[in-house]
């Protein structure tokens, strides 16, 4: 099994990709329906959510009533810690009981809208952006959707910028053509890379690096860095050090075990998280986009 992160700005198109996903077989986790069936009518969360702020904030048939609620949920820092205290646990519980029930070849898509934001893309085995221009995102929020103008640029700039989605992006679909050109890119990406990438993962095997994938990375000069925040996500406490020992002709890394116990522990971490055994103490990428070799060493 492997978890994609899928994301992207407002008006971007990550719809069109998750469904082309999901026609492919994707074990789709929706962040944003979990948020909404966590204070769903007659839920835990909801009901907390009335004693935390008052029974205005909800509608006539009981059901939530999102702008009273952000009206006093928004004024400052401690109402704002309060609904999250509140909402992220289950939305937490929720996620992890969906990831659970998830079969053992699933290849699982995680639609997070605030991904970026959250800074939670090292926890993913790979992390796919969904692009498109701000021009035409805003086209496209005021035209097909009907958000006002200024709300429309307003929720833009309130989400990471398009350096910082670049930053982050182990796969980059760029939505400035028609939706048709955007899932035969995501379908393409589904054959070619996911599906041959949660092969790999399972059968503890690494890949053999795709010249077109690895060429087609979004930022090669930030690669480094997002191979070591992802060996970071996979070991953990269990070392205290993740560096890069080379870039060329592929990246080299290092994580130094806290342990010895500790570096024993890690061979199925890393290799669950993506990167398959090869040699006692060495790891090689199993994504055919990323190429990367992990050594592990016992603390001196």
């Amino acid at each position: 099994m492997i978890r994609l992160g899928l994301t992207g700005g407002i008006g971007a198109g990550k719809s069109t990709v998750a469904k082309t996903f999901v026609d492919r077989g994707a074990y789709i986790i929706d962040a944003d329906k979990i948020a909404r069936e966590v204070v769903a009518p007659g839920s835990e969360g909801l009901a907390s959510l009335v004693t935390a702020f008052g029974d205005d904030i909800l509608t006539a048939d009981g059901s939530l009533d999102r702008p009273a609620l952000a009206a006093k949920a928004f004024v400052d820092d401690e109402q704002r810690a309060k609904l999250n205290g509140i909402t992220h646990p289950l939305i937490g519980a929720r996620t992890q009981a969906l990831l659970d029930a998830a079969p053992p070849d699933a290849i699982v898509v995680q639609d997070i809208p605030l991904l970026v934001e959250n800074h939670t893309a090292p926890f993913f085995h790979l992390v796919v952006i969904v692009h498109a221009d701000e021009q035409l995102r805003l086209h496209r929020l005021t035209t097909m959707r009907g958000v006002d103008e200024a709300d429309a640029r307003a929720r833009i700039a309130a989400q990471a910028t398009d350096e910082q989605r670049r930053a982050v992006a182990d796969a980059w679909l760029d939505n400035s053509s028609t939706p048709e050109d955007l899932a035969a890119a995501a379908a393409a990406l589904w054959d070619e890379r996911l599906v041959p990438f949660e092969a790999n993962v399972r059968a503890r095997r690494p890949a053999e690096p795709i010249e077109a994938l690895v060429a087609a990375d979004p930022d090669p000069g930030a690669l480094p860095g997002r191979l070591t925040n992802r060996l970071w996500a996979i070991v953990g406490a269990n070392a205290t050090a993740v560096e890069v020992t080379a870039s060329e002709p592929s990246i080299e890394l290092m994580v130094t075990a806290r342990s010895d116990d500790a570096a024993a522990e890690l061979g199925d971490a890393l290799a669950d998280g993506g990167f398959a055994p090869v040699a006692p103490g060495r790891h090689r990428s199993c994504d055919p986009g990323k190429p990367a070799t992990v050594a592990v060493v016992a603390p001196t």
